[in-house]
């Protein structure tokens, strides 16, 4: 677990195909100092297990269907990520519960400057849009942001400078793809409702009602 505050951003070492997907090498930096095999990482949003550890650099492996769902088969020698170790029970929850479960991909539509912070909008698909509301919490390569618009198919978020200096987003640039978390209690709320109201019926204001809501 984790919760979207991104603590580095180090550059991947290497990055290779192995028979359940790939594995790849990254320099942890000040990360490395309490890791230890068998923990939590998340490398650009992705909850990633320490498998060999040399020096400062973590070896992760990465399976197939988080290939699959995310940006990581794209990750190649010099490409930098955010970083995040998982928090503990007793840690301040600054942003949101991050699971490191990618949803899907969004890709960034534009980057309007602001001055002194930027305005991203990014077009998703409708399952990915269809669990954010706006004002909602969403990870964006692990980073913790809000959503402040959104449309039929794309959202907004606004980024300080603080999270442009800490994080991938710096360097971010139209056409880019980002992976994509949805907030946990939205996707539960959505289920909840999918399966109080047959799909075949769809949303009305009166079942709604009927329902309580």
């Amino acid at each position: 677990m984790f919760t979207g505050l991104i603590e580095t951003v180090q550059p991947v070492i290497s990055s290779g195909a192995t028979p359940a997907g790939r594995r790849i090498c990254i320099e942890l930096g000040q990360l490395a100092c309490e890791g230890e095999i068998g923990q939590s990482i998340s490398v650009n949003g992705a909850c990633l297990t320490i498998a060999r550890l040399e020096g400062t650099r973590g070896h992760f492996d990465i399976m197939a269907e988080t290939l699959k769902v995310s940006t990581l088969s794209q990750l190649k020698p010099g490409s930098r990520v955010n970083l995040e170790r998982a928090i503990s029970l007793s840690d301040r929850l600054d942003g949101h519960i991050v699971q490191g479960h990618i949803d899907g991909i969004a890709t960034i539509k534009s980057i309007s400057d602001k001055g002194n912070f930027k305005d991203i909008t990014f077009s998703a698909n409708k399952e990915l849009l269809s669990q954010m509301v706006t004002k909602g919490s969403v990870a964006i390569d692990g980073v913790s942001l809000t959503i402040a618009q959104m449309d039929a198919a794309s959202f907004k978020v606004a980024v300080i400078p603080q999270t442009l200096r800490e994080t991938i987003l710096s360097s971010a640039k139209v056409g880019d793809k980002v992976n994509i978390e949805t907030d946990i209690i939205g996707k539960m709320v959505k289920k909840h409702v999918e399966n109080l109201m047959p799909s075949k019926n769809g949303f009305t204001e009166d079942k709604l009602k009927e329902l309580g809501y």
